[in-house]
């Protein structure tokens, strides 16, 4: 399908694009229903998953602005911050990561995610929850501090890299489904963690004039937590670009009943759901992200929802934080 030329912000090239669209055989003939995998855990740059796409705009508009190192946050296990830290070095820039966790006076071991951004040379910052309900103003100070000292700016990347510059990665998505789909009735499913994924998926829909229904499974936060920062985002989109996405909040479908015992933490049918998946696909989710959200999508499915068919489910990656949860898993394997 044609698409019309969009008015796509300056990026860099890091994601390894399109990613395949692949069929679900035997899960969809357990769950009579149809669905498709949009592989965005391929998309390169040490499997960074979703990340990706929206840094290939932010760190592109940091090179422009002339910083030497970017800034971000999220927790202790962070995609996003791992993701930005390999993909800041592969441009060139240091990386600082503001890091929640429990005790900052007692960081976590360098393992998985932490022990990527190590690797990488980012320089953690660990801070507390409650602090981390300041995390843009830490950001800000940090930023300032870090380009004193440097004599250039630091650039501040929001949390999961979600704001309206980012979200044009999710149009791009949009995009490579409708190239393979065509303009037909579906259903595209992913989890949301800061909203900037759900929010270039609607724009995407919305510039494409498609008939796609996005659905946000929440791994955190509630229903109009997210409805109002996904309309925000669109919001500021419209506004920036001069393009026709703005939403209300009332707009956008969120399934907030999928966040269990809060951000990070699984229930065994949690982790079930993710063995039971790679034992009939092969296909690795993770526990905080598409695990959680591909629970989600099985239990509304195993409940007779109904979902306008084929189902995309956009797999975001993350499988690096699998492996704090070895212990969990290990009675269930």
């Amino acid at each position: 399908m044609p698409a019309p030329n969009l008015p796509y912000p300056p990026s860099v090239d890091l994601a390894r694009l399109p990613t395949p669209l692949e069929p679900l055989k035997r899960l969809s003939a357990r769950l009579g229903a149809k669905i498709l995998c949009k592989r965005d855990d391929l998309t390169g740059s040490a499997l960074s998953g979703n990340k990706v796409r929206k840094l290939e705009f932010l760190l592109r508009d940091a090179l422009d602005q002339g910083a030497s190192s970017v800034i971000t946050t999220g927790g202790e296990q962070s995609n996003h911050a791992r993701a930005t830290a390999l993909a800041a070095r592969q441009v060139g820039l240091g990386c600082h990561l503001l890091l929640r966790t429990g005790d900052p006076s007692s960081p976590p071991p360098a393992e998985a995610n932490i022990l990527l951004d190590r690797l990488a040379g980012a320089e953690i910052s660990w801070i507390s929850p409650a602090q981390y309900a300041d995390r843009d103003a830490l950001m800000a100070a940090r930023a300032q501090h870090v380009a004193t000292r440097q004599g250039s700016p630091c650039y501040v990347i929001p949390e999961g890299g979600s704001n309206a510059l980012g979200a044009w990665g999710y149009v791009r998505c949009v995009e490579e489904i409708a190239a393979a789909l065509g303009r037909v009735e579906a259903t595209i499913v992913c989890a949301t963690g800061s909203g900037g994924t759900v929010a270039g998926l609607i724009a995407g829909c919305k510039l494409l004039h498609l008939p796609y229904r996005v659905v946000g499974v929440a791994v955190c936060d509630d229903r109009a937590y997210f409805q109002q920062r996904i309309s925000e985002i669109l919001g500021v989109m419209s506004a920036t670009y001069g393009v026709n996405v703005a939403t209300p909040p009332e707009g956008i479908e969120i399934w907030q009943q999928y966040v269990g015992l809060g951000y990070a933490i699984s229930r065994d049918e949690e982790l079930a759901c993710i063995r039971d998946l790679c034992r009939d696909e092969g296909l690795v989710t993770d526990p905080v992200y598409s695990g959680k959200a591909l629970f989600g999508l099985l239990s509304e499915l195993e409940t007779k929802a109904d979902l306008p068919q084929p189902i995309i489910f956009v797999h975001t990656g993350g499988i690096y934080g699998l492996f704090p949860k070895a212990g969990q898993l290990a009675p269930l394997l």
